[in-house]
């Protein structure tokens, strides 16, 4: 099992950041560099609790799909997607939220075991862990800068 435990300050609101954390086009961008992408069964732009998200990337010719749902979230504080079915054995990911007095601090804690088939798992220890660990953070720099900008109004309706 692999953990993974960043931590990212934003000057802004926790309220827009913690949105902005659940909006499904940050997302989409964090995963814009063609192997990867993402659907979500949210109604709307911002996920919430019970929505499900199903990231899907190639590896090695084969397309791996992990889908997560959001079993907990505490407005302005924290959620948790958890995956519900993929190709890993297990995914868990806590975003955690602290209104400081210049801005957000921004906390994710990561739990990530290894896929299931043979080849996944070898590669899965050497490789996966910094294959997450540069999304979450592509993710994190894509939330500074659209919420320490007037960027966030372009994304958020």
């Amino acid at each position: 099992m692999s953990s993974i435990h960043l931590t990212t300050f934003i000057k802004a609101p926790v309220e827009r950041v913690f949105d902005l954390c659940r909006n499904t086009t940050i997302y989409r961008k964090a995963l814009n560099n063609g192997n990867e992408s993402i659907s979500a069964s949210a109604s709307d732009i911002l996920i919430k609790q019970g929505d499900t998200l199903t990231f899907s990337a190639k590896h090695l010719g084969k397309v791996r799909a992990l889908t997560a749902r959001i079993i907990e979230m505490e407005k302005h504080e924290k959620f948790v997607e958890e995956q519900v079915k993929g190709d890993l054995k297990s995914f868990r990911h806590e975003h955690y939220f602290k209104s400081v007095e210049n801005g957000t601090i921004v906390i994710d804690m990561v739990e990530i075991e290894e896929p299931r088939d043979a080849v996944g798992s070898f590669l899965g220890k050497f490789f996966m862990k910094n294959y997450f660990e540069k999304i979450f953070n592509k993710r994190n720099q894509l939330i500074k800068h659209y919420a320490e900008s007037d960027k966030w109004r372009t994304i958020m309706g």
